[in-house]
């Protein structure tokens, strides 16, 4: 210090907020003041006899010292805030932020160093670093999550599709085999039979009725999963009638029950009537089989304006509320299971129908009143739509 400095600037000096030191053009210290000692660990002698300003870097401080601080002085005469670690007397390190330079004082050069602490933000540095590689890290794990999901994806829609394709070309070649044990029930029909004979016919001829519509279920299934949709051929025809036709056959299929037509209104609808009346066959099946079996079924066909509407309504069990929404997926019994039906298509199919029609389909089942299956498409849909 400049004896002609006045009185307190050295204690100014001494306690300042920062680090102060004072070298020579070779690097020895000349002056440290209060502060940078109590950092370090030193008493004033001792930090002064240690060395140089590069002494009390770490090695790898040394190695940026002279490879860029030195030459920057030479060049420029200063540097500003360069991370560096001082070593401390117990051997930990400090770290800090250094602002240099070299000043001209009565023909001789003196390197000036005021040194901060960064404790905090090199705490916080550290931590940012770590969440970024944590981040960095866990970035990586959902992208190899995310492709074995696709991957996992991907052989799950090649399992499905094939199973898709093997049952239809299984319930296909099914088909054949039952023709023929069908064509043979009808030639034994019109033999002389039995009555014992006739009723064995008459069973393994309802089997094959049975598995034919199973076949035909599955068939429709798996052409609507694969994405081509059930095969609509859309006419205009008088549905009431084609209904209640329908209707009769069911009637005479199932002498113990009784089930009732009721027509309202007279229009022509252009529909698929066969799919119409695979839809209400369908409908009417399932009231058969899980109806109250002493209570009539009632079948309504109604055309209004520009819908076709069509109901089939039976007495019995209240079908669950929460399993109403999963009624139509493929696979879904109805609470009574025990009840002679089929795998679970019949409802699935029944609604792809409708949709293929442009229609919609609801149920409602209360204790009071029933249950009513409501199947609703428009008379004459858009020709590009049919």
């Amino acid at each position: 210090m400049d004896p002609s400095d006045p009185p307190g600037l050295e204690q100014l000096f001494e306690h300042a907020p920062c680090g102060h030191l004072v070298a020579d053009a070779s690097g020895r210290l000349l002056l440290v003041n209060a502060t940078l000692c109590e950092w370090l660990g030193y008493d004033k002698h001792e930090l002064l006899a240690a060395g140089g300003f590069a002494d009390l870097l770490s090695i790898g401080g040394r190695i940026f010292h002279q490879t860029h601080i030195v030459p920057l002085l030479r060049m420029q005469g200063s540097v500003a805030e360069v991370k560096l670690d001082l070593r401390r007397k117990n051997g930990t390190l400090l770290p800090v932020i250094v602002n240099a330079r070299e000043l001209d004082w009565k023909g001789a050069t003196f390197l000036h160093v005021a040194i901060f602490v960064v404790e905090d933000r090199h705490r916080y540095e550290r931590e940012l670093l770590l969440q970024r590689q944590r981040a960095e890290q866990l970035a990586a794990e959902n992208a190899r999550g995310q492709q074995e999901l696709d991957a996992e994806r991907h052989r799950a829609e090649e399992r499905a599709v094939f199973a898709e394709k093997l049952v239809g070309m299984v319930s296909h070649d099914i088909r054949n085999p039952l023709s023929v044990i069908q064509m043979s029930t009808v030639l034994l029909e019109r033999s002389g039979l039995s009555a014992m004979q006739r009723q064995v016919v008459d069973r393994v001829s309802r089997a094959v009725k049975r598995v034919h519509h199973l076949v035909g279920d599955l068939l429709d299934f798996t052409q609507a999963k694969l994405g081509r949709g059930l095969q609509v051929a859309s006419e205009e025809v008088d549905l009431h009638r084609s209904v209640a036709d329908s209707i009769a056959d069911l009637q005479v299929a199932n002498p113990g029950r009784e089930i009732r037509h009721v027509q309202r209104g007279a229009q022509t609808c252009v529909a698929d009537v066969n799919r119409i009346l695979q839809a209400v066959g369908n409908l009417a099946s399932n009231a058969i089989a899980h109806g109250a079996a002493d209570r009539p079924i009632t079948v309504v066909t109604e055309s209004a304006s520009q819908e076709f509407r069509i109901s089939v309504h039976n007495h019995g069990p209240v079908i669950p509320a929460q399993q109403i929404p999963h009624l139509f997926e493929p696979m879904v019994r109805g609470a009574d299971a025990d009840a002679e039906g089929g795998v679970g298509l019949g409802l699935f199919i029944v609604r792809e129908i409708v949709e293929r029609h442009h229609g919609s389909i609801h149920v409602d089942s209360t204790q009071q009143g029933g249950t009513t299956f409501v199947v609703t498409i428009p008379c004459h849909p858009p020709a590009g739509n049919r």
